[in-house]
């Protein structure tokens, strides 16, 4: 999942990206409104993560921007007021979830993955192809009962490969789903994380490797 976090206080909007990183999300922050607009006109996030109260460019004005540019982006709205009126009031601005500061990081991941769910294709809750299965919620993944011992970006790259439902994935996909932008489009990183994978799941083989076009399971 490719999550944006906006937020103006560097020290909250930099601890929420590592809890969210540490789930096993590619994470991109952004400080303010205006460089809000500015990575979502460029790039399709599962979830923006948007404080309401930003200087400059509001945080109303950054989701009603999303909303006419008709953006696929589902929008959590944190704000430091939790009133009725306010949650309302954030909702008819066309934010699907709305949560009040101070949160519990263990919500917070709950609903980013929540609304996250909304702008994708409807999926099974465990994720499973032969003898592998993979529970995207609790984290686990098992191979012929055998608990396997993935990192997140291993664990992500998986269920994005099982998700996929036997289509080819490119490298570049994978790199814009799973890692963030801090990532190198030049390295081999999506073939080495690949590689571990691979040595991980044991045999007979899951992923194939396609010529000039990706992998697939």
């Amino acid at each position: 999942m490719r999550v944006l976090v906006v937020e103006d206080q560097v020290v909250l909007a930099d601890s929420v990206a590592r809890a969210l990183r540490h789930e096993g999300m590619a994470v991109d922050v952004a400080y303010d409104g205006a460089a809000a607009l500015q990575r979502t006109a460029v790039l399709d996030y599962d979830v923006v993560v948007l404080d309401r109260d930003l200087p400059g460019v509001h945080g109303d004005q950054v989701c009603r921007t999303l909303v006419a540019r008709e953006s696929p982006s589902r929008v959590l709205m944190l704000t430091a007021s939790g009133t009725v009126a306010e949650r309302v009031e954030g909702l008819g601005l066309g934010a699907d979830d709305y949560l009040p500061k101070p949160f519990a990081y263990a919500e917070l991941v709950a609903r980013i993955r929540a609304v996250g769910r909304r702008s994708q294709p409807a999926t099974p809750p465990v994720l499973a192809h032969v003898d592998l299965r993979l529970d995207p919620a609790r984290r686990i993944a098992t191979r012929a009962g055998a608990q396997l011992a993935l990192g997140p970006k291993e664990f992500a790259v998986l269920e994005h490969l099982l998700t996929a439902q036997g289509r080819v994935v490119s490298a570049e996909e994978l790199l814009d789903r799973v890692w963030d932008e801090a990532a190198d489009p030049f390295t081999t990183t999506v073939k080495a994380t690949m590689n571990r994978l691979r040595a991980k799941l044991g045999d007979p083989p899951l992923i194939v490797t396609v010529a000039r076009a990706g992998y697939r399971i």
